[in-house]
Parts: C-alpha cells; structure tokens; sequence
C-alpha cells in the first residue's frame, strides 16, 4: 500500500517541486517600478567601469522607472546587489578572477543574492553590463539614434553563469553610422574608426592603417637620391604607382627609423602598418625576383622585409604588432616564411562574389588562400567587403552571405575582422541593417545570420517589416536566378537589376510606406530604404521605360525624371547623403548625372 501511495503521489510531488523550480528566480532588481537592487562598483574603480556602472543604472531605470543608486560598498541589508568589476565582485566572491577573459571576455554570474557583471579591462565590463541588459532585458541599440528599450516594471533574474571571450580580438563594422562611440561600445565593437574614448573602453589604434609604403618612404623625398629604393620594373627603376625593393636593407634601416618616429609620437598605438600601396608594381629586381620564386609568392618576401621590421621594433615597442596585407600580389600565401608572432596579415577578399558564400565553389581561389594563411598566421586579419563602391546606393544583395561568411572566417583561425561598407556616407542600401548584423556576427559568429536580419527588421522598421523582408527577397532571388559576379564594384547594368525585378521590388516598398503611413519616422525609413530602386531606375531611365512599355507594365515611380530626381534628393539630403559612391561628393544636375552612365534621351 505504501509503495503504491508512493507511486501515485511522487509524480505530483514532482510536478508541484518543478513548477516551483521554475517560478524560483534568482534575485530580484525591480518591483512595480521600484529599484529592488543596488548597484556596486569600486570607488577606485578605471573610468569604463564607472560608465559601465552609469549605463546600467540608466537602463534599468528607462526599463522599469525605478531609481537605481549607485554605491561603493553594499549595504548590510538583504537586499540585492548588482557588483560591477572584478574589485566590486569580490564581495561575492574573494577569489574572484577574469585570468584568461583577455581585454573584452565577460562574466556574467549569479551568487546568491548577487548578480556579478565583469570582465578585463578596459572592455570587459562593459560588455558584460551591454550583454547582460541585450540578452536578459531585451534592449537593442539598432543605430546611432535608434533602439529599442523595453518596459517592464518588475525585473526577476533566474540563476546565470556566463563565461564568454569573443573569438575575433579585433571587430570592426566599418559603416559611418556605426563609428558612432554609443552604438560601438553597446554593440561590442572596438575597431581603429570608432569614436570611442577612455570611458567607453577605448579601441585598436593604429599607426598608419593601410598603404604605408609610400607614407613611410615618401617618393618625393627619397627616390631622387636613392632609386634603388624603390620598385625596378622593366629595368628601371620608378616610384611612379610604383612599391619598394624589399631587398634593401639600406631602406629598411630608414624606414624602421622612421616608423619609430611615429611611433614614439603614437603611444597609445597598438598596431603599426607596414603594408604595399593600393596598386601592383612589385619589384622584380634580380634579388626580389628570386626570393618570390623561391617562395611561390611575393608574400613570401614580403613577410621577410616585415619579420625584419617587427623584430627591429620589438624591444622598444612589444605591445606593438606590425600589420602587413595579403592583397592583390600578396594574397597567396608562401612556401617558407611564416610571420613572427607580433606580426599581423591582413587578407582581404576584394575579388570575391559577394552573392555566393565564400565557401563556394565560385570562390575557391579565396578559400584556397585563406586555408594556407590558416595554417601559418597566428594573427590572421581579414580586410572584408560589404558594399558596392561604385553605387552605394543601389541593391547589393549581399545579406545571405553575412552570417556563412564571418563563421567562415572563424573557423580559419581568423582573429580580426575589418568589414568595410559605405564609410563615407549615411544612407547608403541598407546601412543600418548591415552595421548591425554585422556587429552582431563579429561577437558571436555562431548566431545565424538570418534570424538576425530578420530581428532587425522587426525592430527597426515596425509594422512595414514584412513588406521590407518581401523586397530584400526579390533582390537576393533575383541575384542568385542570374548567377552574377556580385563584387564591391558592380556595375548598373547588372543582370539582376533588370525592370521586373525593380518594380516588383518597389511595389513590396510602397506596401511597406503604406503600412507606415500614419508614422513619420516610420514612414522616412522606408523611404530610404527605397532610394536604391529610384537610384537604378534613373541613371537607367531610358532602358527602363521602353522595358515597361515593352511588358505593358505600369510606370513604377514618378513619370517625369526630373521629378523623380527632386524625390530622390530631397529624401537623401534629408538622410544626410553626401556620396553615391566612395569617391564624389555631392549630387550633381539630373543632365549630368546621367551623361556618366551614357543614358540619351532620358524623357
């Protein structure tokens, strides 16, 4: 009789315990809008803790309405404590340590009826008290001026032990909107062209970033007393779009002279670049010759002249790595050099297909590439492209291959990640969603990248969202039934860009305009986010017109260009447009406009 009580009552037993288990929290911070929590940080805590502190306690009282104090010792009461640092955790736990968290790892803990949000300095902690109010309460930040911060008057934490190091040391979304000093540090980036001070945990500098050759050794100085310097082409020697002859030492002895100059005039330099110019042009000197053939690769010689350098600077600077690039004539890796430890390589992907993955076949020569680099490079960097330089602002449906290609990179022993974009203008295709997802990706290459556009979506542009999902489809079906070569210098008359695909993409647009209609901030987003099909159907009026006549299909923007044009300007001078592309500034007259892309006749 017992034992079969027993087996009657023990499943409710554990029915009643289980619900009880999950009802259980942890510790509460706020309660029908009052703070239940005090937050804790060291009185000599560095300066990015202390905002670290600041942020928090200004989130949760935008979420909940509460008042959150901040103290340096927790009171004796038995009320929470929300302990911000390594010194301010130790009151939960003396032997509290973040070894092996490096500059951005996190700690994300409960003790008892304490909450421990923590990491190294100078980035840690604040990436804890971001990670912890994103992933636990909800708050996006999805640009410089938008974000999402919900509102919930009680605030209970269930049991947390997060311990988390960013697998990319260096993370940068290079995007203007994203160079915003709020946006980076919530969103965890600390690239060279962020606008991030000490509080706000600082960044990567660099001395030099890119093309240093002829900054290090300027032509105008030098060539005219040492030709031997600089690049023999033909026989001859030139500084004319030209490198320097790696093989001499006489230059090299000046150039790490004066790379100390900067340095001592930098110190808070924490990369030096030693890096070609942006364009070929090697020297094929008899001595450079023969060290490239010996090495299948100029980057072979190439990674000698920097492991010289690196090696040159090392006593006087070794918290300094020297940057060179695999790019264009140095992209494939060598058979014998290797780089030193405090040298990194930085490959980039310029002449991929950005509308297939890079583990696509179409992009077998990258891969190739960065599998030898993989092997070799304990700092391997990847310079990436996420727009279209000539038109940044025309479709470039890219966006599925944002979350396959940073896991990519991840699993190729990639430690830095520069995803270049339109850096030189707000509003150009889909800026805000690319600096995002791409923020995102580069904290965690785990997360799908998928779902993480279609999180922004939701959340930036509201109720139009399905109807921009329903656009970005068109583009990205349409690249993909083509097969084109999608680079970061497509041309406008690409197959994709073809009248169906335009208008079908604009009438999912106007839906979503409608959708908002009632919104006006809403409603400018969208109109933004329309500006790329305008942009295609005017500088290709002509084409366009006798393609909709030809399908007898409707006209989809305003019949008169000149109309059109004023739209597209006024929407974009309100965005604060000031490029089409990465090289001129400005809009120029609708006439003018259209003579560069040899468009006759646009009427």
């Amino acid at each position: 009789m017992t034992c079969r009580i027993n087996k009657i009552l023990t499943p409710v037993i554990a029915i009643v315990l289980s619900l009880s288990i999950a009802k259980a929290k942890a510790l509460t911070i706020a309660s029908d809008g009052k703070a239940r929590a005090a937050i804790i940080v060291a009185d000599d805590a560095p300066e990015p803790q202390r905002h670290a502190a600041d942020e928090l306690a200004r989130f949760l009282a935008e979420i909940t309405n509460g008042d959150f104090q901040i103290a340096h010792v927790p009171s004796n009461d038995n009320h929470a404590c929300i302990l911000v640092g390594t010194e301010a955790a130790k009151a939960a736990d003396p032997d509290f340590t973040t070894e092996g968290l490096g500059s951005d790892g996190i700690i994300i803990r409960t003790i008892g009826n304490n909450l421990i949000l923590a990491g190294e300095n100078p980035r840690g902690t604040l990436y804890a008290v971001y990670t912890f109010l994103e992933d636990y309460l909800g708050c996006r930040w999805w640009s410089s001026k938008v974000s999402t911060i919900p509102k919930r008057r009680t605030v209970e934490i269930d049991n947390l032990n997060v311990r988390y190091v960013p697998p990319f040391e260096y993370r940068e979304p290079y995007w203007t909107d994203a160079f915003d000093g709020n946006f980076a540090v919530r969103n965890k980036c600390n690239g060279s062209s962020e606008r991030l001070d000490a509080k706000r945990g600082g960044k990567h500098i660099y001395q030099g970033f890119v093309h240093t050759f002829n900054p290090l050794i300027p032509p105008q100085r030098y060539f005219e007393d040492h030709p031997e310097w600089f690049s023999e082409i033909k026989g001859k020697r030139t500084a004319d779009h030209a490198q320097l002859c790696l093989t001499n030492e006489q230059m090299r002895a000046e150039l790490v002279k004066n790379l100390k100059a900067n340095l001592r005039a930098n110190p808070a330099a924490t990369i030096a670049s030693v890096s070609q110019n942006d364009w070929h042009n090697n020297c094929q000197c008899p001595n450079c010759a023969e060290i490239e053939k010996a090495e299948a690769s100029p980057a072979g010689l190439m990674l000698r002249f920097v492991n010289a350098i690196a090696e040159e600077i090392e006593d006087e600077f070794p918290n300094v790595a020297i940057s060179t690039l695999a790019y264009q004539y140095t992209r494939k890796p060598p058979k014998i050099t290797k780089p030193r430890h405090n040298v990194i390589v930085r490959l980039c992907s310029i002449e991929c297909s950005f509308s297939k993955p890079l583990a696509d076949e179409r992009n077998k020569a990258f891969r190739d590439d960065i599998v030898g680099w993989s092997k070799i490079a304990d700092r391997l960097y990847v310079w990436d492209y996420t727009t279209n330089f000539r038109h940044h602002v025309m479709p470039h449906p890219n966006l599925r291959v944002l979350g396959p290609n940073v896991k990519f990179f991840a699993e190729h022993n990639v430690k830095g990640l520069f995803e270049q974009g339109a850096y030189g203008t707000y509003g150009a295709e889909m800026a805000e969603l690319r600096a995002w997802v791409l923020a995102k990706l580069l904290w965690d290459p785990n997360r799908n990248g998928q779902t993480l556009i279609d999180e922004f979506i939701a959340g930036y542009y509201g109720p139009a969202a399905p109807h921009i999902s329903e656009y970005l489809k068109v583009t990205h079906d349409a690249v993909e039934a083509t097969g084109d070569h999608l680079g970061c210098f497509s041309d406008h008359n690409a197959k994709f860009l073809s009248f169906q695909t335009l208008s079908e993409g604009f009438a999912r647009l106007k839906a979503a305009e409608n959708a908002v209609k009632d919104d006006p901030e809403l409603r400018f987003r969208v109109q933004v986010a329309q500006l790329p099909v305008i942009y295609t159907l005017i500088i290709r009026w002509k084409e366009m017109r006798d393609a909709a006549e030809k399908a007898n299909a409707d006209w989809p923007i305003q019949d008169s260009i000149q109309q059109a044009y004023d739209h597209f300007v006024e929407i974009a001078e309100k965005k604060n447009i000031t490029r089409l592309n990465e090289w001129q500034n400005g809009f120029v007259p609708i006439d003018e406009a259209l003579k560069r892309y040899k468009n006759p006749n646009p009427q």
